[in-house]
C-alpha cells in the first residue's frame, strides 16, 4: 500500500468504528476456536501498523512480519517487537513453531493466496490453526480497494477454494459486518453514479455516530462465532492443515 494509507492507519486505527469492532469480533473468534487452552505463540502476517499485536498478546507471545518499510518501522515503535520484513514465502521463518497464524485483511494483498496459505502451513505446531480475514463481495470493489493494493474481494466459495487447495480444512467461516452492509452498499452506489472514487471512506464519524457504529459491529461477534450472518462485507475463516491433503 502506498506510505499515506499506512499514515491514515496509523491515525485512526484505535478509535475509528472500523478497527475497534473488528477487533472485538476477532477476539471472540480466537477465544472460541484457539487451538489450545493457555499462553500460545502468535504469527501475524502483515501486522501492518502493528494496530492488532495488543489484541493478539491477550493470548501468549506475537511475533510479526510486514513487508513495508514505513509500516514496520511504526509497528515496532508502536508495539516494541522486532517486526520481521520481507514477503511470503521467502520470509525466515521456524517450521512447526506457531500455535495460531493470522492474516488480518492481508490475503486479498497476495497476488498467490494459495502459495502464502502453502508457505504458512509448515510453520504451524502440531494442532495450529490459521485465522484469516478477508474483504468480501466482489461486487462491492471500489476506490477503497484500489488504494489499498487489493489483489481481489473473496466470495464464500473462494475462500474455502483457496483454504482447500492450499492443504488445509476449514473448521469455521463467518461473514461479518453485516447489519452495516445496507448502508455500504448504498454508499459506494452513489459514488459510482456521481463518478466519485471512493478511496477517502475512512474518515472517522462525529464521536456519537462512531460510538453507534463500534457498538452495532462490534456486536456482531456473538453471531460470528456462531457463524449465522448469511452475507457481510468482510469474511472470517478458521482452517487446520488438513492430514488427507497431498500438498
Amino acid at each position: 500500500m502506498e506510505r499515506h494509507v499506512y499514515d491514515r492507519m496509523a491515525e485512526i486505527d484505535r478509535h475509528h468504528w472500523w478497527f475497534v469492532g473488528r477487533r472485538r469480533i476477532l477476539t471472540a473468534l480466537i477465544e472460541r476456536f484457539r487451538p489450545k487452552a493457555g499462553p500460545m505463540r502468535i504469527l501475524e502476517v502483515g501486522c501492518g501498523t502493528g494496530s492488532n499485536i495488543a489484541m493478539l498478546q491477550q493470548f501468549g507471545s506475537v511475533d510479526a512480519i510486514e513487508p513495508d518499510d514505513h509500516a514496520r518501522a511504526f509497528a515496532a515503535q508502536r508495539t516494541g517487537l522486532v517486526i520481521k520484513g520481507g514477503y511470503l514465502p521467502d520470509v525466515p521463518l521456524e517450521d512447526g513453531a506457531y500455535d495460531l497464524i493470522v492474516l488480518l485483511d492481508v490475503l486479498e494483498h497476495i497476488p498467490d493466496d494459495v502459495g502464502a496459505l502453502t508457505a504458512l502451513r509448515t510453520k504451524l505446531a502440531p494442532g495450529g490453526r490459521v485465522l484469516l480475514a478477508v474483504p468480501a463481495i466482489p461486487a462491492l470493489w471500489s476506490g477503497h480497494d484500489v488504494a489499498h493494493h487489493h489483489q481481489r474481494r473473496y466470495t464464500a466459495k473462494s475462500l474455502d477454494a483457496a483454504v482447500r487447495a492450499a492443504g488445509f480444512r476449514r473448521l469455521h467461516r463467518a461473514a461479518f459486518n453485516s447489519l452495516l452492509l445496507p448502508a455500504i452498499v448504498g454508499i459506494r452506489m452513489v459514488n459510482r453514479l456521481l463518478g466519485r472514487t471512493g478511496g477517502d471512506d475512512d474518515r472517522v464519524p462525529a464521536k456519537p455516530l462512531n460510538r453507534l457504529l463500534t457498538a452495532l459491529f462490534g456486536a456482531e461477534r456473538h453471531a460470528a462465532v456462531r457463524g449465522l450472518l448469511p452475507v457481510g462485507v468482510s469474511l472470517a475463516l478458521v482452517a487446520e492443515p488438513d492430514p488427507g491433503s497431498t500438498r
